[in-house]
């Protein structure tokens, strides 16, 4: 518990406009997540927006050396996918994009699953359910609860409907730094791990497989894949815990009803 980092109020507001302003970056780029847009002109859209626009910083950019702004996660792969300037989305795929952005000192990070063009109904059910087990998870989030309570929630959710959670990645708490403490596991049990306090705050981000959990990581060291080349998804936002239960610092626009 020493080394998770209580947010104060003061930073928590911080927090709060990094994560709406990182928000407006997917309201932006929902106008140009279309069927023959390279992955680098995404990326390329995020980078002038979050600098030009919005005054703030893309904070992946140079990260463990990492060279981009976004990960571009385009069908069987899971995370960590590189945008290129050959690679153009095509009608069926799916492809989630994950992006951090700091401002004022503070991170935020969330990602989105965008549907190109005519996907086929399993495509869409695989988004639309990992989507609900990642809120299944974020319900769970309140002080008291555990971390083993968020898992459970997103694991039994998502194999209940037929999926694999991938467990090499997890949630992470969030701050000043990218990456902080606790890990967030995608899957646990019920009433075990860390106990969540006010002034928290990390990532829930479950990856869900239509297949088998095995993934593999391919030569360029970054993009992660499915072993059995079957879609993959993944949704992400940032959470806070609150006196009584939790806020969505990175909520998008059509999710605000």
């Amino acid at each position: 518990m020493a080394s998770v980092k209580l947010k104060s109020t003061d930073e928590l507001n911080v927090m709060r406009e990094s994560g709406r302003l990182l928000a407006m970056v997917f309201d932006y780029l929902n106008d140009f997540i279309e069927i023959g847009i390279s992955t680098m002109d995404i990326n390329d859209l995020a980078e002038r927006y979050i600098t030009d626009q919005l005054g703030a910083r893309p904070a992946s950019k140079g990260q463990y050396g990492y060279q981009y702004v976004l990960n571009s996660s385009v069908n069987q792969v899971v995370c960590h996918g590189v945008p290129s300037t050959t690679q153009k989305l095509k009608s069926g795929d799916i492809i989630n994009v994950d992006i951090t952005l700091e401002k004022d000192g503070f991170i935020a990070d969330s990602s989105k699953m965008y549907i190109v063009g005519n996907v086929s109904p399993l495509a869409k059910r695989l988004a639309d359910k990992t989507y609900e087990a990642m809120w299944q998870g974020i319900r769970k989030v309140k002080p008291g609860a555990t971390l083993g309570d968020v898992g459970h929630a997103i694991q039994s959710y998502a194999e209940k409907h037929g999926y694999s959670v991938v467990r090499e990645y997890c949630g992470h708490g969030i701050g000043r730094e990218m990456h902080e403490e606790p890990q967030v596991l995608h899957y646990g049990q019920p009433g075990k791990g860390l106990v969540l306090k006010e002034g928290m705050v990390f990532t829930i981000e479950p990856m869900i497989n239509q297949g088998k959990a095995k993934i593999k990581v391919k030569k360029d060291g970054w993009t992660v894949v499915t072993s059995d080349k079957k879609l993959s998804a993944q949704w992400e936002h940032t959470v806070a815990v609150t006196s009584d239960g939790y806020e969505v610092l990175t909520l998008r626009t059509e999710e605000r009803v």
